[in-house]
């Protein structure tokens, strides 16, 4: 699995990394979409790797993925950042149009 940073989107990283948390996770989120195969292909800053994770190849970020929600993600994959949001897409498609930033600092529930 690979994950392509865009320059406007490595500057965005930048402004908003924390060395308290200087891992980039790709992460499934299901929260408030029903059940656990609902949900949108996100990111999140994370501070530890956990032993189910596995690492995405990215030449400038040190990436992770939990090795079960990898199936929700694709192989190749490209993080941008455009009108003030993070998008996730992948040659079949966009994974994700609007990922705030605060959603990314703050990260979300599990």
């Amino acid at each position: 699995m690979k994950l392509r940073i865009t320059e406007e989107a490595k500057q965005q990283l930048e402004q908003i990394q924390d060395p308290e948390r200087p891992l980039i996770r790709l992460f499934y989120d299901t929260e408030g979409c029903g059940c656990g195969v609902n949900g949108l292909p996100t990111i999140r800053l994370e501070k530890e790797e956990r032993s189910t994770d596995r690492k995405v190849e990215n030449d400038d970020y040190a990436v992770i993925i939990d090795d079960q929600q990898a199936t929700f993600f694709k192989k190749d994959m490209k993080l941008d950042f455009m009108r003030g949001t993070f998008r996730l897409s992948s040659p079949d498609g966009i994974l994700n149009p609007i990922i705030p930033i605060k959603d990314v600092k703050e990260g979300a529930t599990v």
